[in-house]
Order: structure tokens, then C-alpha cells, then sequence
């Protein structure tokens, strides 16, 4: 089994988008059954709550549910019980560097290192913007998640 956390700053916006991008992607793959995911946030400002409405949103015009999901916190347990913790951002990636144990097992990537093209560096936050914000996010998480399964897919066959 392979474990997947996906991670931004409240839990509401990219990483639960990613979360079910990435499942999306997985439910397509005959490795389905050997992946496990999850989404977390830097912070704890929207603990318990759905995704930001127009994420929900957005990402259902792309055929990807993520209505049901609940932001929670990342914590240090996390790098011992997840094989990769992703980052949407540069900031991301620095909190999690600082909270993460020296002997975890995680590896600790940057998000958009699985996009074909991986520019921009950071999947930008569209919380304060518009629509348009939600939808360029959208656009870059299913082709970064793609690459992210293909990577997955190629670690669970050399098991």
C-alpha cells in the first residue's frame, strides 16, 4: 500500500482539490486498492469544515466530487503513516520541512515536481480571487495528479 497526503494552507481549496483529483485518476487504475489519500492543512483555521464552495464547484465540471471531504491539520504522525506528503506551495513545503521528524518515512515533494510542463512552481491559492482563480487550479491538478499516478503506479510494480 502507498499513501498519499496532499497538503495547503487551510484544507478547503488546492489540497482537497488535489485529493480528489488524484482519486479521480486512481479510480481508473488497476492499482486502485494499493493507494491510500488523504488531504491536510498547514493550519488549522477550517478544521472540520467541506471545501471552499467554488472548489466543490469546479472541480464537479471536471467530473471530480470532493463535496464529502473535511479539512483537518497536518501533524508530525503524518510523515511516519504517509509515503509521499505533497505540497501545493513553497510555503507549504517550508511548514512541513519544520514540523517534519528527522526519522519519518515520508517523502516530502512539491506538488506541481508532477506536472508535464511544472510551471508554475506553486499551485496558486484562488481563495481571494475568482472563478478563474478555481479553474486554472483545477486545470493544473489533473494533469499534476496524473503524473503523480503514473510515478505511484510505477513504485507499486516494482513491489
Amino acid at each position: 500500500m502507498i499513501k498519499v497526503l496532499f497538503v495547503c494552507m487551510g484544507n478547503i481549496c488546492r489540497s482537497p482539490s488535489a485529493e480528489g483529483f488524484f482519486a479521480y485518476a486512481l479510480s481508473k487504475s488497476p492499482h486502485q486498492d494499493r493507494v491510500s489519500i488523504d488531504s491536510a492543512g498547514t493550519h488549522s483555521y477550517h478544521v472540520g469544515h467541506a471545501p471552499d464552495p467554488r472548489a466543490v464547484e469546479t472541480a464537479s465540471t471536471f467530473g471530480v466530487d470532493i463535496a464529502d471531504l473535511r479539512a483537518r491539520k497536518v501533524n508530525a504522525q503524518d510523515f511516519h503513516d504517509f509515503d509521499f506528503v505533497i505540497a501545493m506551495d513553497q510555503s507549504n513545503f517550508s511548514d512541513l520541512q519544520a514540523i517534519q521528524p528527522e526519522d519519518s518515512r515520508a517523502q516530502l515533494k512539491m506538488m506541481m515536481d508532477y506536472h508535464p510542463e511544472g510551471y508554475p512552481r506553486d499551485v496558486p491559492d484562488p481563495y481571494y480571487g475568482g472563478m478563474d482563480g478555481f479553474t486554472h487550479m483545477c486545470k493544473l491538478l489533473d494533469l499534476a495528479t496524473a503524473g503523480l499516478l503514473l510515478e505511484v503506479e510505477n513504485r507499486l510494480k516494482d513491489r
